[in-house]
């Protein structure tokens, strides 16, 4: 699909002002001066860790333990993560060792 140069002014114009109006949004519903409800609060304590799962669920939906490799590249990167993390605590550093990990297993040792 091309776009004219009309339409990709239309087009990023519109993705820049949705941006900036749900950016801009939670300030408006909750502004400062008002308490912010305590169902609003659980959920922002609760979301990151829900999201979190479900990601975790979402990537190890596919293994399969009935062919080779019987997920270990996942299973190893999972650990590796996991002990990073405990041993570290950093998020960032525990994410991007067990990816590169996880990178290397797929495409150089268990081809």
């Amino acid at each position: 699909m091309t776009f004219t140069t009309r339409q990709s002014i239309h087009f990023f114009g519109i993705i820049s002002i949705t941006t900036i109006f749900i950016r801009i949004l939670p300030f408006l519903i909750f502004p400062d001066h008002k308490e912010t409800p305590k169902y609003i609060t659980y959920l922002g304590k609760v979301f990151p860790y829900a999201t979190i799962g479900m990601l975790v669920v979402y990537c190890l939906k596919d293994i399969s333990f009935k062919a080779a490799p019987f997920g270990l590249p996942e299973i190893i990167s999972v650990g590796v993560i996991a002990l990073l993390h405990l041993w570290k605590k950093n998020t960032l550093l525990s994410i991007g060792a067990g990816t590169v990990l996880y990178m290397v297993l797929v495409q150089l040792i268990f081809i």
